[in-house]
């Protein structure tokens, strides 16, 4: 299966870098390119693509306001695609907000052009990207200065113990591997727990969960 990406970017050299990039590659075809926030909403809906790399700073309308629109209520295309930030900073408090707008993760944009095609792979193949290097810090600091969500205590009540612990391991960053060593388990049991979870508290990938645990008061933010 082809898959296939807008880009939208306010730099068209940027723009232009990532689409030969790109398309350089098997099984990854760019469908188009937007220079601002509005354009990649209309683009979105015309062309419908599979994963939006989206920039999070462009004038008039940013990337997340961008985001909040194709991935909230009355979204006109056949599917919902997933929406992959960029960001110059590893330390933006953009990103955080882009990432509760459902955003499934980011990548900087100095990352290696191998970086940006796995990225481009995982976010197509429906997981959250976790960079270990700059995400979990990035929500540990930024979460901490968010107001706890208010629902999250009695949507918390409906997690069983172990489906409480495996949050609070996704809020730490860990892979499914890692948290099936960390709690004893097999690695397939961890995947069932965290399909659960993620139905539970109405998360659409790890990053949210991620997110959820900060938000709630589940996970705390590590010290430095």
């Amino acid at each position: 299966m082809t898959i296939e990406v807008l880009i939208a970017d306010d730099q068209a050299m940027v723009r232009a870098g990532f689409a030969a990039l790109l398309d350089a590659h098997e099984g990854i075809r760019v469908v188009g390119q937007a220079s601002d926030g509005s354009e990649a909403v209309a683009l979105s809906a015309r062309l419908d693509p599979d994963v939006i790399l989206m920039d999070v700073r462009m004038p008039e309308t940013d990337g997340i306001a961008a985001t909040r629109h194709i991935l909230g209520p009355g979204y006109p295309a056949a599917r919902v695609p997933r929406i992959l930030m960029l960001t110059t900073f590893d330390i933006d408090d953009y990103v955080y907000d882009a990432l509760q707008a459902g955003a499934s993760g980011f990548l900087l944009k100095d990352a290696l052009p191998e970086e940006l095609v796995q990225a481009v792979r995982v976010i197509a193949a429906g997981e959250a990207l976790l960079s270990p290097r700059v995400t979990r810090r990035m929500i540990a600091q930024f979460a901490a200065q968010k107001p706890r969500v208010s629902r999250a205590t009695q949507t918390l009540s409906t997690l069983t113990e172990r489906e409480r612990e495996v949050l609070i391991l996704l809020g730490k960053g860990m892979s499914n591997s890692e948290i099936a060593g960390t709690l004893f388990i097999a690695e397939q049991t961890v995947k069932t727990h965290v399909g659960k979870v993620l139905g539970k508290i109405g998360a659409r990938d790890r990053v949210q969960a991620v997110i959820f645990a900060y938000d709630s008061g589940l996970a705390e933010p590590a010290a430095g």
